[in-house]
């Protein structure tokens, strides 16, 4: 992919290349490429004098963060046990089947990621699947049609990463 280098500097001079935003500086990368290009952590480090290593540490901790292009829109169904023992996994196989990929995988046009998490602490909803931020509670395979086709047809934008919150 090729990133505008004058962004990430953007990005950067934003937060005054300080070391202590790497976390902020990672959210805004995420926010505009919707993951995190190689070629971006790479002047990340150079700019914030940081060790590739330590970028790297940062941005796999996070569950939120993409080292990978990720689609437009992004899908993720819980397997936690609530949602596990009311049929994830049947509603899983559903989604799957609508978008023809497995979890951790992006259509080939670009459109949705499907993701699989353990726990979205939302158990009074089981089974859930969350779209682009939206909860979708007491989901059924049969719900999982009406789903796509709200999105497919409505103009919604793309997933965006919350930004993570600084414990005080």
């Amino acid at each position: 992919m090729d990133i505008k280098t004058k962004a990430v500097h953007e990005i950067l001079q934003k937060y005054k290349n300080r070391r202590s935003a790497l976390l902020a500086v990672l959210q805004d990368i995420q926010e505009k490429y919707n993951w995190l290009p190689e070629s971006a952590l790479r002047m990340v480090a150079d700019e914030l004098c940081v060790p590739l290593i330590d970028i790297y540490s940062v941005a796999t901790f996070y569950r939120a963060f993409s080292l990978t292009p990720r689609g437009k829109h992004l899908c993720t169904v819980c397997l936690g046990t609530a949602c596990h023992v009311r049929g994830a996994p049947t509603v899983l196989d559903r989604v799957q089947e609508k978008l023809g990929i497995d979890p951790g995988c992006t259509t080939k046009d670009k459109q949705f990621t499907l993701e699989t998490v353990n726990c979205l602490g939302a158990c009074a909803l089981a089974p859930i699947v969350v779209i682009d931020g939206k909860y979708h509670g007491q989901t059924t395979i049969q719900k999982v049609n009406s789903i796509f086709s709200e999105i497919k047809t409505s103009k919604e934008s793309p997933a965006k990463t919350k930004k993570i919150k600084k414990k005080k």
